[in-house]
């Protein structure tokens, strides 16, 4: 079978009612290092992680370093490594258009406008994330459909148009509980900012803890409204 744009169809029919590791293995198998994992170190992507060392996949693993992590978030890089005898390779942004972009906008210019706040996710998220596509044909997410109502509609193959490749979600339809359970049973290590009402973390300043009652992803640039909340990685 071939791994492009029009075989998506097809592709997500051969997959429906397959398990995760089930889906990670045939990709893994298929493509090798055309494809890879890019990680926020979430809960999610911790899963994924395990999945991949499980099977004993080559396909690589990397990270977007934006500068601006929680110091618990690189904590779990070394432990995750250490656990799996993996590589994480991380991708940092240019150093001159970081500099370049806070003497213009500021340090905190994110919470000025969604526009600048979409100019910091460019130049320290997206623009690394096209370095470390380079070369490849896929790669896997941590995604999930109930996570925010900017994912209801995504299937477990797309086409991810900005990368110009396949994107392939895995954990689409987990639940929050699926995730944990499978963290519990396996002894995975995660962000202990997870017990303490971070359910989802990215940047520190841009992430905070949610409230009782509140979308698992209500603490990700919580001052915007929950129909932009994304970087521009997974539109």
């Amino acid at each position: 079978m071939k791994f492009a744009k029009e075989n998506i169809t097809e592709l997500n029919k051969l997959l429906k009612g397959k398990t995760a590791i089930e889906i990670i293995a045939f990709f893994s198998d298929n493509l090798g290092d055309k494809i890879t994992f890019g990680t926020s170190l979430g809960a999610e992507d911790q899963v994924v992680i395990q999945m991949l060392a499980s099977i004993k996949s080559k396909v690589p693993v990397f990270t977007l370093d934006t500068g601006r992590l929680f110091p618990q978030t690189y904590d779990l890089i070394d432990s995750t490594v250490h656990k799996y005898g993996i590589t994480i390779k991380p991708y940092f942004p240019v150093n001159t258009e970081v500099e370049e972009m806070v003497v213009k906008h500021g340090m905190n210019l994110f919470f000025k406008s969604i526009e600048l706040r979409n100019t910091c996710c460019q130049t320290r998220k997206l623009r690394p994330l096209k370095r470390a596509l380079e070369g490849r044909e896929a790669w896997f997410t941590g995604l999930r459909r109930s996570q925010s109502v900017t994912r209801v509609d995504m299937q477990i193959v797309e086409w991810d148009k900005n990368s110009n490749m396949l994107k392939v979600n895995p954990l689409l339809e987990w639940s929050e509980d699926d995730i944990w359970n499978y963290i519990k049973e396996n002894g995975i290590p995660y962000n202990p900012l997870h017990d303490n009402d971070y359910p989802s973390i990215g940047c520190q300043p841009c992430t905070r803890a949610i409230m009782p009652g509140e979308d698992v992803r209500a603490g990700r640039w919580w001052w915007e409204n929950p129909d932009t909340k994304e970087c521009g990685l997974h539109k």
